[in-house]
């Protein structure tokens, strides 16, 4: 957070995960609504011609409070627009209407599904994209190595490099457990076969955008991984389950690899669109980015 000089730190409000889903009574219970509305009080905004928002709801309703230009640049705005969805209803609609609103809603996905939809925002860094055979990222932060191990042990041949909030890095045959690095995450990233996360969407976005191939379980009882899920298939990306078993691992892991989609630089894109065109013409900024993508 450093680049970005005097920042600050809120609460905020996010979903409590156990096992692989979300519980959705402990989501409740660890809201703190006075604190939340105390936090967006706080913000001051008013030094500042646009507020950019990733679908954080403090400096959302903190910029909406104070009148102030916002921009939303997040996956979550594509969904107001035609894209995949499952498991959406009444509630997940309201509530992606007024969680974190925006005077101008941009949409990160996987496919031009709307003129207001830009490619994903991934890392262009110094690593070596390169593949060693038989060699995979596992990253399922909301489920615990007990949920993940016994299976992956069942492929002696193959090795799993796997992401979990532990301390020192340990050791088990073909297992192989990773406390949380960005440098060793993004090492083991750029020289894995293929994938295996849950179905967020910025990791699943840098596997594509080098070429890894996929296997994502959506976390249970969370509509935009259902929907992710869903588009990841309906666009022939990745393979998606809801039982991480034998078979299911089996069958993926001998796919052939995928053909990197090299998405450009679209956090530079965006920079240059609000300094030289004053952040017009949405759908412009959108021809110019997918036109550089193989879709």
């Amino acid at each position: 957070m450093e680049i970005f000089g005097d920042f600050q730190v809120y609460r905020g409000m996010t979903f409590v995960t156990e096992h692989g889903g979300v519980n959705f009574l402990k989501t409740a219970m660890q809201i703190n609504v006075r604190q939340f509305f105390h936090d967006i009080k706080k913000v001051n905004v008013d030094g500042y011609d646009y507020i950019f928002n990733d679908f954080e709801p403090v400096s959302a309703w903190a910029a909406h409070r104070a009148g102030k230009k916002t921009i939303g640049v997040s996956h979550q705005n594509a969904f107001f627009y035609n894209i995949p969805k499952k498991d959406s209803n009444f509630v997940t609609h309201w509530f992606m209407q007024k969680f974190a609103p925006v005077d101008l809603p941009i949409g990160i996905h996987w496919h031009p599904y709307d003129n207001n939809i830009l490619p994903p925002i991934v890392e262009h860094n110094h690593y070596k994209n390169e593949i060693i055979p038989k060699q995979y990222l596992v990253y399922f932060p909301f489920a615990s190595p007990e949920d993940i191990v016994p299976q992956l042990l069942e492929f002696p041949d193959y090795e799993f490099y796997i992401y979990q909030p532990i301390k020192e890095p340990v050791d088990n045959k073909n297992i192989h457990l990773r406390p949380f690095s960005r440098e060793g995450f993004q090492q083991d990233l750029h020289c894995c076969e293929g994938v295996i996360c849950s179905a967020g969407f910025e990791l699943p976005s840098e596997a594509l955008h080098l070429g890894k191939k996929i296997l994502v379980k959506p976390l249970a009882g969370q509509m935009e991984q259902s929907s992710n899920g869903l588009a990841l298939q309906e666009l022939g990306y990745g393979t998606v389950t809801k039982h991480f078993d034998h078979q299911t691992i089996a069958n993926w892991l001998t796919l052939p690899p995928r053909t990197p989609l090299n998405y450009p630089n679209v956090a530079k894109a965006i920079i240059d669109w609000v300094i030289e065109n004053k952040a017009q013409d949405v759908e412009q900024l959108h021809r110019q980015l997918w036109g550089q993508v193989k879709v």
